[in-house]
């Protein structure tokens, strides 16, 4: 299973060549990449990304944060914070959800993210 990050799914939306083909195969989003979306939709009262969206998150699985997602997701900022490197609390959250949930991809154009394979098992997809 491919997780879609946030960077994906805007890549997505724009059309970006070798999205679509990412987008055929077996993939799954986040809660908190749901979020990350629609806080930008909402703050910039975004009707048509809104609408495109709201109609995508529908048909897609969407894997939630809970307590064994936490356990992960804390393991992996700790390994990061050991090694002196800062990445986004949202992208740890959302390599934990992947974790957790057994997926070995993350489709993404996120520098975080490969900082983050470096000390998880979970590579980076960039399309």
């Amino acid at each position: 299973m491919i997780i879609l990050d946030t960077s994906f799914l805007i890549d997505f939306f724009k059309g970006e060549e070798g999205t679509q083909a990412i987008i055929r195969t077996d993939v799954a989003t986040t809660a908190i990449t749901y979020h990350e979306i629609f806080s930008g939709i909402k703050h910039r009262n975004a009707k048509k990304e809104g609408k495109f969206f709201r109609s995508f998150f529908s048909r897609i699985r969407i894997l939630d944060y809970d307590l064994n997602v936490a356990d992960k997701s804390s393991e992996i900022m700790a390994k990061l914070l050991s090694s002196g490197k800062a990445v986004n609390a949202l992208d740890v959250l959302i390599a934990g959800i992947a974790i957790a949930n057994g997926a070995d991809k993350i489709a993404t154009r996120d520098g975080d993210f490969g900082e983050i394979s470096k000390i998880a098992k979970l590579e980076v997809h960039v399309y």
